[in-house]
């Protein structure tokens, strides 16, 4: 029996996540539900897709993901089922799902959108249990070309400069960034550099956080391989004073 994993802005101190998995189990009994999380900040697509490109290839193949962020939508949007990377997701059909992965979509099927305002419990639950049960995706929906994407923003790099942003802000105050280990490793090749952000320079990364002492800033790629910037045992976005989108850059020696 496949997995269903939830992940919605609803919080965790309502019946919202409860009322989803109610209507999961009473489709689907054997069904295997878990949370990646319910504290996605409010209608924030891209917080929620980051976490989720962040951690739905370490479930297995076949894993159901149910999306619940912004589920609202605006007027025309439609909800949607399509397979990815051997995944299957359920959700709006917001631009979100373009987020979490550059690869082509294998099928993707249009959703009967019914009359509710609680599109979680009433629209995407009975289509992830329906899934869950290894249901064709063609038998729980219309068969369409495509679904709407959103565009991560781009890193710019050449061979002076990698020019990147903060993508998302964690729960520690860490600030990860766009910028990814495979294109500095490129372009560094034994080449000096200096990292700019808040005004702030510096010219080594660290393999690990305690690398520093505390209250120092330290610089790593992390388990996703992408830059961090953190305060050992601090906020960095409050005491750099960065947020999400603020620019950081990689400039190299000739």
């Amino acid at each position: 029996m496949a997995i269903i994993t939830l992940l919605t802005d609803s919080g965790d101190t309502d019946h919202y996540a409860g009322a989803i998995k109610a209507r999961i189990i009473s489709i689907n009994p054997a069904a295997t539900i878990i949370d990646i999380s319910h504290s996605i900040e409010p209608c924030d697509i891209a917080h929620g897709a980051y976490v989720l490109k962040s951690v739905f290839r370490d479930f297995p193949k076949g894993t159901i993901h149910l999306v619940g962020v912004d589920s609202a939508g605006n007027r025309d949007d439609q909800y949607v089922a399509l397979q990815l990377e051997d995944h299957f997701f359920v959700g709006i059909d917001n631009g979100f799902f373009g987020l979490i992965s550059d690869q082509p979509h294998q099928q993707v099927v249009q959703l009967e959108p019914g009359d509710t305002t609680f599109a979680e419990k009433d629209i995407l639950a009975p289509a992830a249990a329906r899934l869950a049960t290894g249901a064709a995706l063609e038998t729980i929906g219309k068969p369409v070309d495509s679904f709407r994407k959103m565009i991560n923003r781009q890193v710019k790099a050449t061979r002076k400069i990698i020019a990147g942003h903060v993508i998302r802000v964690d729960n520690f105050g860490n600030l990860i960034t766009n910028i990814a280990k495979t294109d500095f490793d490129i372009l560094t090749k034994g080449r000096n550099y200096t990292i700019t952000f808040g005004g702030e320079k510096f010219r080594k990364v660290h393999t690990n956080y305690f690398q520093t002492e505390q209250g120092d800033c330290f610089l790593i790629f992390n388990s996703l391989g992408f830059l961090e910037i953190g305060i050992y045992k601090g906020n960095a976005s409050e005491l750099l004073g960065l947020q999400y989108d603020s620019p950081i850059n990689v400039t190299f020696d000739e």
